[in-house]
């Protein structure tokens, strides 16, 4: 590019009547927003159209927003910014280049309106205003009570570009839309929770319990912060809501489905998993509240938060769904999520030893760089007659979508199928399965093995073995059966 380009003179063109109406009445609109008394926007909107330059007003409303500490607002502070990106690139990339619009004349802005330091690129569209709604629709789509906070200082935002004289009317319209694209193609991209979340299929019917009346809640305290709990009790005011250290949660449990008309709990994967044995001795519906580290069966469920359950028990809206259950000799057990044989037990294993001296994700670090080390097969099993050394063993309960570091998300939770991974040991695994992790789904690897099954047998394992399922880890003592219980948990969850 030339020095001496200069980008706010327009290209000369041939005339068009249609074009050349719009952008006279463009110019008008332009001259009577200027006319406009705005009362008390003098002080206000060219402080805020300052403020939202390189995008630093949203950055701070996406930490203001993160701060709030609930993983739906995380979310939306991620997809808002991630939205404001991809619509900056747009912009910057394809908008100002493809269409050289000049600023408009200051004359008729008062002086008192007019911002400090005048913009040199060109005017459309207008930046600020694709910022602004990029933003404000990428967390809406994510969290509608914080898109509706973010709205007004979005319009404020962008309508403080034409009352302040850098851009037409038409500049700001169209910068909008294209930043409420961009949030929208960034859905597209990583589709949303709700999105996400799996049919609500197949009903159940269960008492609607109306402020929680009947329902007996247990919360395990280490399972995340005591915001939760007081927001649970004001959400269900007539449930029972009883929080326990975690070596009691088993106890409290068995006493609360005792007296319930409904099971209820509040804590992360392994809490779930030990209220569902519980709930399926006793026959009674299970409300799941995600309070722990990860909640992946709560999430996959539909269950965003202590609203969400505490809508669907007094509503009476609930699914069945299915579980998996595992014998090892003298050792069963169920399992909502996943099951596992070789390096993730492994892994749960150093996390463990390691968390409570440096903190649970540097010690899931640490673990993983301790199992990732070549030429390490802690899985040893009979395959068709033969033993076969092994890296990993995933089985999911039900088929998982887009295999990678971690499982994805289901999108059926009663589909009557056991989704079984095989890694087999090779040489390097590690670093062909990180490399094939990193370039997409695991199934690209060539160690990488699928299939689905409703029934799973393992024998010739080594007595010892670790197996983790829902986040627990206990030792294999004999051969290994595993199996699908069909539709066999009742669970509350919003419905459409």
């Amino acid at each position: 590019m030339s020095p001496d380009f200069d980008l706010t003179v327009a290209p000369t063109t041939g005339r068009h009547a249609l074009r050349e109406r719009l952008l006279t009445l463009d110019g008008r609109l332009f001259e009577a927003a200027a006319g406009w008394h705005w009362p008390g926007a003098e002080r206000v909107l060219p402080r805020l159209s300052r403020s939202a330059n390189h995008g630093v007003l949203w950055f701070a409303a996406a930490a203001a927003i993160a701060a709030s500490r609930t993983p739906r607002a995380r979310r939306a502070a991620v997809r808002g910014v991630a939205s404001l990106g991809m619509a900056s690139l747009a912009i910057n990339t394809l908008g100002k280049r493809s269409v050289r619009r000049p600023r408009p004349v200051l004359d008729p802005v008062p002086l008192v309106r007019r911002l400090d330091r005048q913009p040199f690129t060109t005017s459309f569209p207008s930046g600020h205003a694709a910022s602004a709604a990029a933003f404000a629709t990428g967390v809406a789509l994510e969290s509608p009570a914080w898109g509706a906070l973010v709205a007004p200082v979005a319009f404020s935002v962008a309508a403080s570009r034409v009352y302040t004289g850098v851009h037409f009317p038409s500049d700001v319209l169209v910068g909008a839309a294209l930043g409420a694209g961009a949030a929208f193609a960034v859905r597209a991209l990583v589709p949303t929770r709700p999105q996400a979340a799996p049919p609500a299929r197949p009903r159940a019917k269960v008492p609607s319990l109306t402020g929680g009346e009947g329902l007996v809640v247990v919360a395990n305290r280490a399972s995340g912060p005591s915001e939760r709990v007081r927001a649970l009790r004001d959400a269900l005011p007539g449930a029972e809501v009883l929080e326990c250290e975690p070596q009691d949660v088993g106890a409290e449990l068995e006493k609360a489905a005792a007296r319930a008309r409904a099971l209820g709990v509040c804590g992360g994967d392994g809490t779930a998993n030990a209220a569902a044995a519980v709930a399926l001795r006793h026959g009674l519906p299970l409300a799941v509240v995600p309070g722990g580290t990860l909640n992946h069966f709560a999430h996959d469920l539909g269950v965003e938060d202590e609203r969400g359950a505490a809508a669907a028990v007094c509503r009476g809206e609930a699914v069945r769904v299915d579980v998996g259950r595992f014998a090892a000799g003298d050792r069963e057990g169920v399992f909502l999520n996943t099951l596992s044989l070789g390096v993730y037990p492994e892994l749960v294993r150093e996390r463990e030893r390691w968390s409570s001296r440096i903190g649970g994700w540097p010690a899931g670090m640490f673990g993983a760089l301790q199992v990732l080390r070549e030429g390490r097969h802690p899985l040893v099993a009979e395959i068709g007659g033969r033993r076969r050394p092994l890296w990993l063993l995933f089985v999911g309960n039900g088929v998982y979508r887009r295999m990678g570091l971690a499982p994805g998300r289901r999108t059926d939770l009663a589909d009557g199928l056991l989704d079984v991974r095989v890694v087999h040991g090779s040489r390097l695994p590690a670093l062909r399965l990180l490399a094939a992790a990193a370039a997409g789904p695991l199934t690209r690897s060539p160690a990488h093995a699928a299939v689905q099954v409703k029934r799973l047998r393992l024998t010739g394992l080594t007595p010892g073995t670790p197996l983790a399922y829902d986040g627990e880890v206990t030792e294999v003592r004999g051969d290994v059966l595993v199996e699908k219980l069909p539709e066999a948990l009742t669970v509350y969850r919003p419905l459409p």
